[in-house]
């Protein structure tokens, strides 16, 4: 049940604690008034403490109120200033809490859009992509209007020409007619007449054999 009608809206922090600051600022001139008239109360007492007591206890009670007034005042500000305290604090909490609930809802709708499956679907779309990439590079790196060709069957071919070519420098190298016999040919036995013979009608075919190919 409320007493003085509707409950009034809360200013914001700030407001708040303008008018607490503006209310200090009062409360301050005030307690410097006091404490002048304080000040000028004990002269008074002091002036008048030989020639004339009733005064100078008068001054001292005037003293003493004044005092009463600014432990009063200075209660106040201490309150005020503890209140002005508490509303930063609170209000830089709401501040910080305000942020981190707006943070939240950007996160969630962030990850609302984006889930584990998108990601991992983008990733592999990625390395599809890169794989075309490689193939696209090394495509364009193979030198134009040349064919290509087999490397294992370059290298069949390469062995066939050293085996021919072994072939030929053996065919090439001298025989041993001109040479002078060795130990084993020295020792060997006579053949006989008649395989001489043989052996010379045919040396005598082939040298003609020979020198009718040179004709041609």
């Amino acid at each position: 049940m409320k007493l003085f009608g509707k409950a009034k809206k809360a200013p914001p922090p700030s407001e708040s604690i303008a008018r607490l600051r503006d209310t200090l600022g009062t409360l301050e001139k005030r307690e410097d008034y006091l404490q002048a008239k304080c000040n000028m109360e004990t002269e008074k007492a002091r002036a008048n403490a030989r020639t004339n007591r009733r005064v100078a206890l008068m001054a001292l009670k005037r003293k003493r109120t004044y005092e009463s007034q600014m432990n009063k005042i200075s209660q106040a500000r201490f309150t005020i200033e503890t209140q002005i305290m508490y509303i930063e604090n609170a209000a830089t909490n709401l501040e910080a809490m305000q942020a981190m609930e707006l943070g939240a809802q950007t996160l969630q709708d962030t990850q609302r859009r984006m889930t584990v499956n998108d990601v991992d679907n983008i990733m592999d779309n990625i390395r599809e992509q890169m794989d075309v990439q490689d193939e696209i590079s090394e495509a364009i790196s193979q030198p134009l209007g040349m064919e290509t060709f087999d490397d294992d069957e370059l290298e069949e071919e390469l062995r066939e020409l050293e085996s021919l070519q072994i072939s030929e420098q053996l065919n090439a190298m001298p025989t041993t007619e001109g040479l002078p016999a060795t130990s084993s040919e020295v020792a060997a036995p006579a053949e006989p007449a008649s395989a001489s013979a043989a052996k010379d009608d045919e040396s005598a075919e082939l040298a003609k054999l020979e020198a009718a190919m040179a004709a041609f």
